[in-house]
């Protein structure tokens, strides 16, 4: 099975044209030579839809060379998704929690009754398997239930990679930890508590050279990382970079729990909870893909250095 697949170029379909959708199609094209073909899944609204914006995202898709294939994952059945998921070799999901509670397993559920060979679940985020359940967030355990699903069968090859946050979530003041204005940031759990974060460009890029690899990666976990660093080190990249006094404020796990308990239906305090913890959110860049294959990946300070530094006043 694994020689008779290894040598025929893939036909890959992208579910999902977001921010780290179109980051994987970008991937993915830079490498079509070495593609069959590259589709990704879109509803037939955003092809429809009279916004600009959206118009601007559909022909840069098309001037990547990208089918548009169509289907609504909220709304189809698993039937549905698997008629269409069933006619690619491997399936990349880019459709986030963003969709809904329970989307996550129905778009796995319907890549295994497909029959698609290989399957890469939206699992670009932290370690669900260290958090484990009943973590202050719960979206997560859905995440836990798509791996049980996968690991249960052998029919489809899967491929899991945790990538950490995005580098700019990280930075994003909504997030909560960076604080520019208030020249401060706000460590979770400690100054010592790690984090690791990857661009969704670099996540993009990592993910077809992981779909690329020979030999082919298989049923396997696989770790990527453009930077793993603590809220002390960002308060330092941060003090380089904008040449402000950076103060450095705990925010104890207690403290975030007790927050969470005050909105328990606050995404964000769900999140804070769970990076203050520092279980399962950050791993060595060493021992990640692109570290053991020496990959070129973008580290926070070279973000911060591009995007911060750019504001007014920096």
């Amino acid at each position: 099975m694994q020689a008779a697949i290894s040598n025929v170029k893939q036909r890959i379909l992208v579910l999902g044209a977001g921010e780290l959708g179109l980051a994987m199609l970008q991937g993915l094209a830079a490498r079509s030579t070495e593609l069959a073909s590259i589709s990704v899944l879109l509803r037939q609204a955003a092809l429809q839809s009279s916004s600009q914006e959206k118009q601007r995202e559909i022909e840069a898709i098309r001037t990547l060379g990208v089918d548009i294939e169509t289907a609504d994952i909220t709304q189809a059945g698993e039937e549905e998704l698997a008629a269409v998921l069933g006619r690619f070799d491997t399936v990349i999901s880019c459709v986030g929690f963003a969709a809904g509670r329970g989307t996550q397993r129905k778009v796995t559920e319907a890549a295994l009754a497909s029959g698609v060979k290989r399957y890469i679940p939206w699992q670009f985020g932290v370690d669900y398997d260290v958090i484990g359940r009943g973590s202050p967030q719960d979206l997560f355990d859905e995440q836990l239930d798509v791996r049980d699903l996968l690991r249960a069968q052998s029919r489809t090859e899967w491929v899991i990679i945790s990538t950490g946050m995005f580098t700019s979530f990280l930075f994003d003041p909504a997030f909560g930890v960076v604080d520019l204005h208030g020249g401060q940031v706000n460590a979770l759990g400690s100054v010592e508590t790690r984090v690791t974060v990857t661009t969704p460009e670099d996540i993009g890029k990592l993910t077809a050279a992981i779909v690329l690899q020979r030999p082919r990666i298989v049923n396997q976990v696989v770790y990527t990382a453009g930077d793993t660093l603590s809220y002390g080190d960002v308060a330092d990249l941060l003090e380089r970079v904008t040449g402000q006094k950076i103060q450095r404020r705990v925010l104890s796990v207690q403290r975030l729990l007790a927050d969470l308990e005050e909105m328990p239906e606050d995404n964000l305090r769900k999140y804070r909870a769970v990076f203050a913890m520092g279980r399962g959110v950050a791993w060595d860049v060493a021992l990640t893909f692109n570290g053991a294959h020496e990959l070129p990946v973008t580290s926070a300070e070279q973000w911060a250095q591009s995007n911060l530094s750019r504001r007014e006043g920096f």
